[in-house]
């Protein structure tokens, strides 16, 4: 998503990846990585918990979870991972948002 943020900003769309790990984590790797979206620390697997997101500790902690939420908060788009690999392209994300902002014009 890093590579293509410009896409998403094209369409209006904020991009947040919430992970366990804590601010001073998030902030060097974000920096060292130069990430142009938002990290959102979750150490206390707060969000994580809101959106039922799986941990297995078998695969390494949590498993993905891409959601697109519209401007009203509600999900549009939900993914669960069944792996740390099982990430739905960044076309798959770009589709739905097109769709979404065509529905609403």
């Amino acid at each position: 998503m890093r590579d293509h943020y410009a896409e998403f900003a094209e369409r209006g769309v904020e991009i947040v990846a919430v992970g366990p790990n804590d601010m001073e984590s998030f902030q060097r790797y974000w920096a060292n990585e130069n990430i142009p979206f938002i990290g959102l620390p979750d150490p206390d697997h707060r969000i994580a918990k809101l959106y039922r997101q799986e941990v297995n500790l078998f695969k390494l902690g949590r498993m993905p979870l891409n959601t697109v939420l519209d401007v009203d908060g509600r999900i549009r788009y939900v993914h669960f991972g069944s792996s740390m690999s099982d990430i739905p392209d960044n076309e798959t994300f770009l589709n739905v948002i097109d769709h979404l902002n065509t529905s609403s014009n």
